[in-house]
């Protein structure tokens, strides 16, 4: 393709108002340095970090007009956490992936420290990147998916919601045979978990608002529970939870003896309350999950190229 020498691209310059997002179209086309390479956007979303990043409320401490959750953020910035996109270009020293490759790049890009291991930096949080047409990534975070038969949009759809679901199943070692609730289910992360929990063998049980419970079920899942519903002495192996919320307690309630709580979202709230002695008393494990690491990525991308599942799109 012949690149241009500007580009069009949605730049955050601020917090909370809706003034400081803009639309630029003459922004310069960036150049992919060592190790680096250009990717042409073929399909991105817009996710709940995108409105947190916005608010500042991924940060436990910081004035919010600069905090974002690993630290502090600059201002101006490029927009769009996800990316199923097209490499145009090579910086020095690339070799794969090659020029015309269709490919994918986990949300977090791992950057450990031997202070945190877990250290990560995050598109569209600490880099410029995807609600624009062109954008640089380093290429060893890139895997390759020209094999899929899905199409751009669901791909995409695919690697952000399907890969916080695959990482939390993932992390809790979900296992065949096993009972779990997960919450939200009819949620996009809560969606793909009981998708991708069905693949592995579980045994699902979703909680959600009762007008969404056929289309839980049509997912796969054995049966619902209403979201305002007690889920307690239920005896789940495994709770998948991203609602946090006033109903964190009785969820740890809902596990046996054993259970292991995997948790990756707050949208019912951050701060919750519960009783640690029904934590140790039953020998409970709590779990959370943020990045998309580098064991958890490659097999998700594994499912997208034997297209082991369609991913939903309600909106475009």
């Amino acid at each position: 393709m012949t690149l241009q020498a500007c580009m069009s691209g949605v730049l955050l310059t601020g917090r909370d108002q809706f003034e400081t997002v803009r639309r630029p179209d003459r922004m310069p086309r960036p150049h992919p340095g060592p190790g680096e390479v250009l990717i042409q956007i073929l399909a991105t979303g817009v996710s709940a970090s995108d409105i947190n990043t916005r608010k500042g409320w991924s940060a436990e401490s910081g004035p919010p007009e600069t905090a974002g959750w690993p630290g502090l953020i600059q201002f101006p910035q490029l927009r769009g956490p996800d990316l199923c996109g097209r490499v145009v270009k090579l910086g020095e020293g690339v070799t794969e992936p090659q020029i015309g490759a269709r490919v994918l790049c986990p949300t977090g890009l791992a950057a450990p420290t031997e202070a945190n291991p877990m250290a990560m930096r995050a598109i569209g949080s600490e880099y410029d990147r995807a609600l624009t047409e062109l954008c640089i990534v380093p290429a060893k975070h890139l895997r390759d998916v020209s094999s899929t038969v899905l199409m751009d949009l669901e791909t995409d759809a695919m690697h952000r919601a399907y890969g916080t679901a695959h990482g939390l199943l993932s992390r809790a070692g979900v296992r065949r045979g096993e009972k779990i609730l997960i919450t939200d289910a009819s949620g996009s992360v809560g969606m793909a978990a009981v998708r991708l929990a069905l693949l592995r063998g579980a045994r699902v049980t979703g909680q959600c608002r009762v007008e969404k419970a056929e289309s839980v079920l049509a997912a796969g899942a054995v049966t619902t529970l209403a979201r305002d519903c007690d889920p307690e002495a239920k005896g789940f192996a495994v709770v998948i939870d991203v609602m946090g919320g006033a109903g964190w307690s009785k969820r740890l309630g809902a596990l046996r003896p054993g259970g292991r709580y995997a948790v990756s979202g707050a949208i019912a709230g951050p701060m919750v309350e519960g009783d640690l002695r029904r934590v140790y008393l039953n020998d409970l494990t709590l779990l959370g999950r943020a990045s998309q690491s580098r064991e958890i990525f490659p097999g998700l991308v594994t499912i997208i190229n034997t297209g082991g599942l369609q991913p939903l799109a309600s909106r475009t």
